[in-house]
């Protein structure tokens, strides 16, 4: 976030956000239990990702979990009643030398990020993709939702490009990998 620039939320996820991080300290994440990282917690750096471009639809393709994102360039619209996702509907496009990806149609099982922001079923996310120079891009997100959030805000994260990299399979095997978690942290 740029300096001087604070997260308003509405007093519910204010109080939310606060049992999450100080009473829970983070446990009980989605990932938890298998279940995806919302946008943006799924593209934040240490998770590994790839970008495909084909005609009508850009695909990233996550290292963890295995999980893929589908943003369509087709010139579609939104549906008038898309079933609410972990990634929303992402509608994608080129604006210079960015790519903008503008999602809606999101559920409210997923967290903004690993400390807990919360996020409403109204979440509407833009996101602008620019390359920096040949092994650096940025995403600029802006967040928008007045169920959750005082006023949209919007934050920049840098990204190293890692051309040579392949993707790894990740598997979550539920309650196995719980036990391992804890026989690993204690927790």
């Amino acid at each position: 976030m740029p300096a001087g620039q604070t997260i308003e939320m509405l007093p519910e996820a204010a109080a939310l956000y606060r049992h999450r991080r100080d009473d829970l300290q983070g446990a009980g994440r989605p990932s938890e239990r298998c279940m995806p990282h919302g946008i943006p917690d799924g593209m934040l750096p240490g998770i590994p990702f790839k970008i495909i471009e084909t005609p009508g639809v850009m695909l990233i393709l996550s290292e963890q979990l295995g999980r893929f994102r589908q943003v369509f360039t087709d010139g579609r619209g939104y549906p008038d009643d898309p079933h609410p996702a972990y990634f929303g509907y992402a509608l994608g496009k080129w604006d210079g030398d960015s790519f903008v990806i503008e999602s809606t149609g999101f559920n409210d099982m997923s967290w903004l990020d690993d400390s807990g922001h919360p996020h409403s079923d109204a979440l509407k996310t833009t996101e602008r993709f620019r390359r920096l120079d040949f092994g650096h891009m940025e995403m600029q997100i802006t967040i928008d939702d007045p169920k959750t959030y005082v006023r949209p805000f919007t934050a920049t994260i840098p990204f190293e490009l890692l051309p040579d990299t392949e993707l790894i399979e990740d598997v979550c095997e539920g309650e196995r990998d719980s036990a391992r978690i804890k026989d690993i942290f204690g927790k």
